[in-house]
């Protein structure tokens, strides 16, 4: 990505034709979406990118089975075809997840699921003689093992195969389908890239303080620069907000009608990981808790994900802290799945989100609101996109985007079907170089595709940036300065919480007064931004402060 300073230059100098507000999964796809269809785009985020809700899912790219539940067709039609696009546009980043759902005691697989699974394997299919075909229950010679079209029985020996952690139950059978996993931080951070490649201006931690300017209300926005203190105003014909859960909060001082904005009810999920010697995992697991309802145990980036809560929520949306009463009910609901004893002090980290559901008015729970995304348009001209989920990310950005080409009167058709999303690399095609792990190789390749031989080349800089961030772990300390130089990372929780995923994966290690990881992160990306060693150890600091306030450490 551009250098900040450049970028926040470009933004306060330049005449855009949208500005778009927010630096999440969506305002990331609307900025490439637009930008590919010839238009100047400017997009700004007032945190960091991917810092809110995009960074805290439960890290599928899926349908969802529980939408079947309520019949929402058209949503799980939607995703699933999104799913295989994602597949094809990004395989480094979008890959193909075994899950299970088992039956115990002698008895079938049960046959509620398995309808829905066959509803499942024919919308997921994008042709009716691909939906007839989806219908086998066998692969023809010849397939590929992957196929997001098809599901089927396994035996009780084959359930525990895939989840070991289950084997001392005894289970009988289980059906196994396929949906896809992601790491969502960094499906943003791509998406960003692909989007100043077509000529986008994006640049984080400039705030949107007002619609317009003093002089002009259809000026573009105003924006407040949270590293330096000033105000510019960025320059643009139309506005996009793409805020998600603070969606409700950008709005014109005068409304033709309260329609025109969106009225959000915010929702929040809690995910804890746990180590995998501690609940092993070759696959995900569905977890029954109960009133119909289900968790996920996933393998994820070596850990196990567990997760997610789904419950009304209307605290600060700022920091979103883990509830000690989720964290419970995640244990108990695998404790008592997997006949396992864990307690909070085998969770290795933790972390919450709110998803910006859109309010309907009654009282009902935010498990049964729709995840539909929804289009606003106030009568001055704000576009204004929310709702939705990770997976529906570009139909989210096309449905804005359209809108935009719709009311200018242009041809331009959208184009991101067609755009990748990086460049994959085989692992075993990187350039060594002399102290990374062998098992670093093949999460840089996972995590930045082709561009992991910058991340190589960032780390034979110096000895020390070969080596991992944390022992035991693959991430590297090159990643730091890499992400500084190339990715706009401001702050060791930019770093550690997303341009990596430790601080979800190891956030006791890190958060350990004896511990130098936050030190040494906050030292060699201090090398590239100009940072003193008292600003160094003020960094580090504040990872601290920011990590408490994200909860992402259990209390034993």
């Amino acid at each position: 990505m551009l250098n900040r300073d450049r970028a926040v230059q470009t933004l306060a100098e330049e005449q855009f034709d949208i500005v778009v507000i927010g630096g999440g999964i969506t305002g990331a796809g609307v900025a490439l979406d637009a930008a590919s269809r010839g238009y100047s785009v400017a997009l700004v985020e007032q945190a960091d990118f991917a810092s809110g809700t995009s960074s805290r899912s439960s890290k599928l790219v899926h349908g969802g089975l529980r939408y079947l539940q309520n019949f929402d067709l058209g949503l799980v039609r939607e995703a699933l075809l999104e799913r295989q696009l994602m597949v094809k546009l990004a395989p480094h980043l979008v890959r193909p997840l075994p899950l299970v759902v088992s039956a115990f005691g002698g008895a079938r697989p049960d046959r509620l699921t398995g309808i829905g699974l066959n509803m499942y394997d024919v919308m997921a299919a994008p042709s009716l003689r691909a939906r007839r075909s989806a219908r086998r229950s066998a692969p023809e010679p010849g397939e590929a093992e992957w196929s997001p079209a098809r599901h089927r029985v396994i035996s009780g020996d084959e359930v525990s195969q895939l989840l070991p952690a289950l084997a001392g139950r005894g289970p009988t059978g289980g059906y196994l389908f396929y949906d896809c996993q992601t790491d969502d931080a960094r499906l943003v951070l791509t998406v960003l890239g692909e989007a100043e490649r077509f000529g986008a201006i994006c640049a984080n931690r400039l705030e949107v303080t007002q619609l317009g300017s003093a002089e002009d209300l259809a000026a573009g926005v105003t924006v407040r620069d949270h590293e330096s203190g000033s105000e510019f105003v960025v320059r643009a014909d139309n506005v996009v907000n793409a805020t998600g859960v603070w969606a409700d909060r950008i709005r014109p001082d005068e409304l033709h009608s309260e329609a025109e904005v969106p009225d959000i009810a915010p929702s929040r999920g809690t995910h804890i990981t746990i180590s995998h010697d501690d609940l092993p995992l070759g696959a995900g697991a569905i977890v029954p808790v109960g009133d119909g309802r289900s968790i996920f145990a996933l393998p994820w980036l070596g850990r196990s994900l567990i997760g997610t809560t789904d419950n009304n929520y209307d605290g600060d949306i700022e920091h979103v802290r883990p509830s000690a009463e989720d964290v419970d009910y995640l244990l108990g609901a695998v404790n008592e799945f997997f006949g396992a004893e864990l307690s909070h002090r085998h969770v290795t980290g933790a972390y919450a989100g709110v998803r910006p559901l859109i309010s309907t008015g009654d009282n009902r729970k935010s498990v049964d609101i729709s995840r539909k995304a929804e289009l606003y348009e106030t009568s001055s001209g704000l576009i204004t996109i929310t709702g939705g989920k990770l997976t529906t990310w570009r139909r989210m950005a096309k449905l804005a985007v359209d809108r935009l080409v719709e009311r200018e009167g242009r041809q331009a058709p959208c184009r991101t079907h067609e755009i990748p999303l990086g460049e994959p690399v085989d692992p075993a095609q990187l350039s060594r170089v002399e102290g990374v792990p062998e098992a670093s190789y093949a999460q840089l390749a996972a995590r930045y595709g082709h561009a992991a031989e910058h991340v190589l080349e960032t780390a034979d800089e110096r000895g020390e940036l070969a080596q991992p961030i944390i022992a035991g772990l693959p991430d590297l300390l090159a990643e730091a300065p890499f992400s500084a130089r190339f990715e706009q990372a401001r702050s060791v929780g930019d770093v550690l919480l997303r341009r990596t995923r430790l601080g979800l994966l190891a956030a006791r290690d890190l958060c350990d007064p004896a511990g130098e990881a936050p030190v040494r992160v906050a030292r060699a990306m201090g090398a590239q931004l100009g940072w003193d060693e008292n600003r160094v150890v003020r960094e580090a600091e504040r990872f601290g402060h920011e990590a408490a306030a994200e909860g992402i450490v259990v209390s034993v």
